[in-house]
């Protein structure tokens, strides 16, 4: 099991740029596959960016080249850099981890982005 821990959401202006991190309990981190996820009220959530336990990374068309998932296993953290902010990114950002020899899945509570002018 682990425990994830969101940050670093909050205001910015289009354009702009956040970086969100994912503080993760345990020892399953480093084997584990993570994802960051976002959700608008009254949508269903999206897959936004994940890497894997190898570090292989994936991304959706709409943030790619403008978003960077990445993670540090000595610090069980999880990151996603994002530039280039636009309005349509605005919503609660969750982290996901997804551990293969259990095949269970864990959530963080999320992280609030607003990107207005």
């Amino acid at each position: 099991q682990v425990q994830l821990v969101e940050s670093g959401g909050g205001l910015v202006q289009p354009g702009g740029s956040l970086t969100l991190a994912c503080a993760a309990s345990g020892s399953l981190f480093s084997r584990s596959h993570m994802a960051w996820e976002r959700q608008v009220p009254g949508k269903s959530r999206e897959l936004v960016a994940r890497i894997a336990s190898d570090g292989g990374t994936d991304y959706i068309d709409s943030v790619k080249g403008r978003f960077t998932i990445s993670r540090d296993n000595s610090k069980n953290t999880l990151y996603l850099q994002m530039n280039f902010l636009k309005p349509e990114d605005t919503a609660v950002y969750y982290c996901q981890c997804f551990d293969p020899l259990t095949s269970r899945d864990y959530w963080g509570q999320g992280t609030q982005v607003i990107v207005s002018s």
